[in-house]
């Protein structure tokens, strides 16, 4: 769940219980505005390649992006060149425009500039996604296949392939906004080709999920490197018994700090919301004091750290089986892996 999110959202008192009008009205909004895109009322874009969205059904860090970086990968093991599309959360500007490299979080969103750097694939920002893809496209025509990193409810994009990431803490009660966290109701993942089950899930969930393709995520990490020099190593037992700055500005930062102290690092943690614009102000601390950061934030606050500021990198563990589903799909649109 992010750090603003209303407490309500984690249970069904009488806060969340005199939203829920407005919550029905919501649904019906969704519900009629899928209705126009179904009937051909409002324009469902194809972009010449087929399209694989990455999303969740309710707000919050669910690890959509580890998701995209690994699907990357396997991607383009199976012989595809894929790119990635994504609105670029957090910039200063909705233009549509391609990552290069030396664009800055400001310029492109931080979870843009550090999918650029994680996959090197190419990619395109926008909060219109079809002409992200376009923009994505024109530049770099040998890709065959787009990741769309979000954007599950972004129904003026065609997709391929939809591909659900669920953290069943972000699901709260399970209502929807704004009485709850949902975009979608839980039937929703019954249309998706894969979810991955970020995280142990429950009876009740994995009842839900009865005949959905699932399979399970976990987020791994061993080490940490210095934000000035990434070749720079440390273990958790390098770090003692020093009390560490832990800074998460993500969806899920208990998650981050959790990860943390299971390594037995001792840590003063600092949460702030998604995408915060970070300044030098916010790294500082007692002289001394080594800072641990998420690779999402460290993209940020590389020109500004102080020299004791250490990213921890984690990758997403998924079966690579899980992939099976998705290269089905696509082979249904007329591209063979090689």
């Amino acid at each position: 769940m992010p750090a603003t999110a209303p407490r309500f959202w984690f249970d069904r008192g009488w806060r969340a219980w005199l939203l829920l009008p407005f919550s029905a009205l919501f649904m019906i909004l969704s519900a009629l505005r899928r209705f126009a895109y179904a009937r051909g009322w409002r324009a469902c874009h194809t972009v010449g390649v087929p399209v694989i969205v990455v999303g969740n059904i309710a707000v919050g860090g669910s690890g959509k992006t580890p998701a995209v970086v690994w699907l990357a990968a396997q991607l383009a093991e199976a012989g595809f060149t894929p790119g990635i599309i994504s609105r670029g959360y957090g910039r200063r500007d909705d233009a549509v425009r391609c990552v290069d490299a030396a664009a800055s979080a400001v310029e492109v969103g931080d979870e843009p500039r550090l999918l650029a750097s994680l996959t090197g694939c190419p990619v395109a920002v926008g909060r219109d996604r079809p002409a992200a893809a376009a923009c994505l496209l024109r530049a770099h025509p040998a890709v065959d296949v787009i990741l769309s990193d979000d954007g599950l409810q972004h129904l003026a994009l065609a997709r391929a392939v939809e591909v659900v990431v669920v953290d069943e803490q972000v699901l709260g009660n399970r209502w929807r906004l704004p009485a709850g966290p949902l975009r979608e109701g839980l039937g929703r993942l019954r249309r998706a080709d894969l979810v991955l089950t970020h995280g142990a899930i429950s009876p009740a969930l994995h009842a839900a999920l009865a005949g959905v393709t699932t399979a399970p995520m976990r987020l791994r990490g061993a080490h940490f490197e210095r934000l000035a020099d990434r070749s720079e190593r440390r273990s958790a037992a390098d770090f003692g018994d020093t009390k560490i700055h832990a800074i998460a500005g993500i969806g899920r930062p208990q998650r981050f700090f959790d990860q943390l102290r299971a390594m037995g690092l001792d840590i003063v943690p600092h949460a702030f919301p998604d995408h915060h614009a970070f300044s030098a102000a916010d790294l500082a601390f007692a002289p001394g004091a080594a800072r641990i950061m998420t690779e999402k934030d460290a993209v940020k606050c590389a020109d500004f750290a102080p020299p004791d500021t250490w990213v921890f990198p984690v990758r997403a563990d998924i079966p690579a089986a899980a992939l099976q589903p998705v290269l089905e799909k696509l082979s249904r649109h007329g591209r063979q892996t090689a």
